[in-house]
This record gives C-alpha cells, sequence and structure tokens, in this order.
C-alpha cells in the first residue's frame, strides 16, 4: 500500500434553529460516499505499476440494501462482503462512461473476492477499535487472480458465500426495474469505471475501498 496514512476529514452537519412564531429547524446533510485507493505492483521487483484514486457512483441497489439493514423485523444480515472486477465498462477503454446509479452488477466480471480486511476510520483518518461512521474495504488480487484489462469494479453483497457462485439482477442498462426483489440476487453497493488498467499474471493488486457515512 501507499506510505503514510490516507487521511478523511469528515464534515459534521450543520443544524441552524430560528426562533419566531413558528419553530423552523434545517440540517444540512452529506449523503454517504465512496472512495478507493488502487495500488498494483509487480510481485517479484515491487515496482509500483498502477497507482491512482478515486471517488465512485453509490447505487439505487446499494439504498435497498441500506433498507434491508436498517428494518427491523429481522431476518439474515447481508453486509458487504466482496469486491468484483471486470473488463466491460460502456464506452472507450481510455476513456468510458462515467459509472451510473442505475447500474445492477459488472457488465463483464472476471473476478470477485472477499475482503481481506476491514477497518474503520476515526476523523484523523486513523485506524478505530470502535465503530465509526468511516469504514475501509481491502481487498488483494494475487497473480493468477483478476488477469485481464480491467476498467470496472465494484463492491458486492454476494447472495452465496462462495464468489464463484453468481447471481447477479439480469437486467440491461440503463433499465432499472425497482420492483425486483434484490434481496433474492447479489446487490451492487459501489460502481465505479476507469480507463483500461491491465493486470499481468505477474502483479499483485490491491483496492481499498473506502465508504463514508
Amino acid at each position: 500500500m501507499t506510505s503514510g496514512r490516507h487521511l478523511e476529514h469528515i464534515d459534521k452537519a450543520r443544524q441552524a434553529i430560528k426562533m419566531g412564531a413558528t419553530l423552523t429547524q434545517q440540517t444540512t446533510l452529506r449523503p454517504p460516499k465512496g472512495s478507493l485507493i488502487v495500488e498494483m505492483r509487480d510481485s517479484k521487483t515491487g515496482e509500483v505499476l498502477e497507482n491512482w484514486a478515486k471517488d465512485n457512483v453509490i447505487t439505487k441497489d446499494g439504498g435497498v440494501l441500506a433498507a434491508l439493514l436498517f428494518q427491523s423485523r429481522g431476518g439474515p444480515a447481508r453486509g458487504l462482503s466482496m469486491l468484483t472486477v471486470g473488463t466491460g465498462a460502456r464506452g472507450s477503454l481510455l476513456n468510458p462512461d462515467a459509472p451510473d446509479a442505475r447500474q445492477r452488477a459488472l457488465e463483464a466480471e472476471i473476478g470477485r473476492k472477499v475482503f481481506a480486511s476491514v477497518v474503520y476510520r476515526d476523523s484523523d483518518g486513523g485506524a478505530s477499535a470502535i465503530p465509526t461512521n468511516v469504514v475501509d474495504f481491502t481487498t488483494t488480487f494475487g497473480e493468477a487472480e483478476a488477469v485481464g484489462p480491467l476498467n470496472e469494479m465494484g463492491l458486492v453483497s454476494p447472495l452465496s458465500d462462495n464468489p464463484n457462485v453468481k447471481t447477479p439482477v439480469e437486467a440491461v442498462f440503463p433499465e432499472y426495474d425497482g420492483t425486483v426483489d434484490v434481496s433474492a440476487h447479489d446487490i451492487l453497493i459501489n460502481y465505479l469505471t476507469f480507463p483500461v488498467m491491465s493486470k499481468p499474471s505477474t502483479a499483485i493488486l490491491t483496492i481499498t475501498w473506502r465508504l463514508t457515512f
């Protein structure tokens, strides 16, 4: 990973209350956001082949998963557990189309993997021993994994714990049918497109995806 700590400053919600004939409360809140750091190194020499950071899109289905987790009727927990990468971003290889919140699955997934670590972060970017509203999900793909011209990736709440079992919502972008029961499918939470990044079989790819709520 890159040297030093990746810091995240969290803006607190601002509230304004005006007294008068009526009581008015105005609250300014930042919506949830995602960002990530990508690093790819040669497995033998340690040479850094790729190192960059980007923001990404939280999907409409991500909001549905949040509602499922917040609802109080019980049922199995289905949090995030895997990162998925693919080669099918729409548009040109060097300038793909921007990610869209209607995306329900990768266009051409070639691999997914469970997180190597999940770490809460405090307001200074340091690791926190208690839950906070900032959490890092890190995944590492070894030499023989996710080999190809990558240009899309996302965070997934899978239906199965087996990375080889895929149950995506069947949809053709930009179609989005809100009546589909996503609880019976893999749920894509975040989606990112980027200029093609070729991963050879001699490289190790590490991705840290940060969610801020």
